[in-house]
């Protein structure tokens, strides 16, 4: 059986990898790390320079091997091309991207670096499954090292719509440096017929009826295979969560009101301000369900050092402020707001407690937030999930309340139904929606990627 060779931007942390935390790419990947996996990528730490040797240790029989990033190349290729272009521009945000040629110089040096580190830890019949935005060129730098095994990727942020592509400067050479890899997936029907009619726009290559594309001679598969978790994990973590004294506390504190929870990074693409608004539009659009309701917004850090995501704070401070000066009483207050990252498990019980998951993000590729939220409801008495359009997993999840978040009343009538909805329609919304994320599961997701990279 070939091994399977992971390479993303940042391989886990010990936090992650002892389930104090988990992100987003190591829930869905956890079906594929089995014993004799290697995870090659950057460990999160800056050096003087990008290193060109790796560091490695062994977890439950996986390598996980990394290399250092050095502050330049880490202000450049990470805060600089990766955050600063493609971040915003795959999120279709065209006034938020910048360019600078030197940045993206520096990126396809650090892709090239990722390459050449990797190098020496293939074998002959490795599987390659490179990850995510940061890494775009790095199958096309392994072929110019002579790597001829089985390369795929997968993009786990949108991708944005041909027209908005053509803004970046070397789309041409971005498109046939991803075109180097076997098999590219993406989450989403949309955004895999964005891709394909950019590289159609762009390079002038059309794509059969399957979605196969070839340039020079190389032909690419290009897939639709979105991510999942495991449902029922997650449902058996929130049950063990809710027993919790954390959890207890935070039921306590409810005083009988409902709960509403959004989970997010702080991020401009997540949609918080708009939500906040949408949420002070419905405590005065719906005066009789004041203080039936808390709102818990967990918002963790995100890229402190770049001045937008610092504004982006305070603004959440002071509408934070000003909703609660406006409707809190001595004995109730509506929002609460957490500016810090809180541990999973913690969430999970939040999660089953809450009778609103609100989940808006202006784009997102898919938010497992989603999943979570109904994987862990309590099936006899369910809460109702409330999700952007523009999420990934509203492909998915049909049965969940759908919204525009920037229609801040559209939003507000979301949570008033929400709130009123009877039971026997939570229960059949519940039941429907747990069915799709079993069914599009984490283990789903790596199964078929790897079958596709393996044909």
């Amino acid at each position: 059986m070939a091994r399977l060779v992971i390479v993303s931007n940042r391989v886990p942390d010990q936090a992650e990898l002892a389930g104090a935390r988990a992100g987003g790419l190591l829930v869905g990947l956890a079906d594929a790390l089995v014993p004799g996996t290697l995870w090659f990528g950057w460990s999160g730490r800056r050096a003087e320079q990008t290193s060109t040797t790796t560091r490695g240790m062994e977890v439950n029989g996986i390598t996980y091997a990394t290399i250092n990033l050095g502050e330049g190349d880490y202000q450049s290729f990470y805060l600089g091309f990766s955050n600063g272009t493609l971040w915003p521009l795959f999120h279709m945000m065209p006034s938020l991207t910048v360019f600078d040629r030197e940045q993206y110089t520096v990126y396809r040096k650090v892709n090239k670096a990722f390459a050449a580190a990797l190098l020496p830890l293939l074998k002959p019949g490795d599987l390659i499954w490179i990850h995510d935005y940061q890494l775009l060129g790095v199958a096309a730098e392994l072929r110019v090292l002579g790597v001829t095994n089985r390369i795929g990727f997968f993009l786990h942020i949108p991708f944005p719509a041909p027209a908005l592509l053509e803004i970046l400067p070397p789309s041409d050479e971005i498109l046939k440096a991803m075109l180097a890899n076997d098999v590219i997936g993406f989450h989403t029907e949309r955004d895999r017929a964005h891709f394909l009619g950019a590289v159609e726009a762009v390079l002038g290559i059309g794509a059969t009826a399957h979605g196969v594309l070839t340039l020079d001679g190389h032909v690419t598969k290009v897939v639709v295979t979105p991510i999942g978790i495991d449902a029922d994990a997650f449902t058996a973590q929130a049950i063990r969560a809710s027993r919790r004294v954390a959890t207890k506390r935070m039921v306590e504190s409810l005083a009988g009101r409902a709960l509403m929870v959004g989970v997010d990074r702080l991020d401009y693409t997540k949609g918080l301000p708009a939500r906040l608004d949408a949420y002070g539009r419905f405590l005065s659009t719906y005066p009789e369900h004041r203080r039936q309701i808390s709102f818990l917004q967990v918002a963790a850090p995100s890229r402190e050092e770049v001045d937008r995501y610092r504004a982006l704070r305070e603004e959440l401070n002071y509408k934070t402020g000003a909703i609660n000066g406006a409707y809190s009483d001595f004995d109730w207050v509506p929002l609460r707001y957490m500016n810090r990252t809180v541990s999973r498990s913690l969430i999970a019980g939040f999660y089953r407690t809450a009778r609103i998951g609100l989940v808006t993000p202006l784009r997102d590729g898919m938010n497992l937030v989603a999943k979570e939220y109904v994987a862990a409801q309590n099936a006899a008495d369910p809460g109702v999930l409330i999700l952007s359009r523009f999420a990934g997993a509203a492909a998915g999840l049909q049965e969940a309340l759908k919204v525009n978040p920037i229609d801040i009343d559209s939003v507000a009538e979301a949570i008033n139904r929400a709130l009123i909805m009877p039971l026997d329609e939570r229960q059949a919304r519940h039941v429907a929606l747990l069915e799709r994320v079993r069914a599009a599961s984490a283990s789903v997701f790596c199964q078929t990627f790897t079958a596709a990279l393996t044909t």
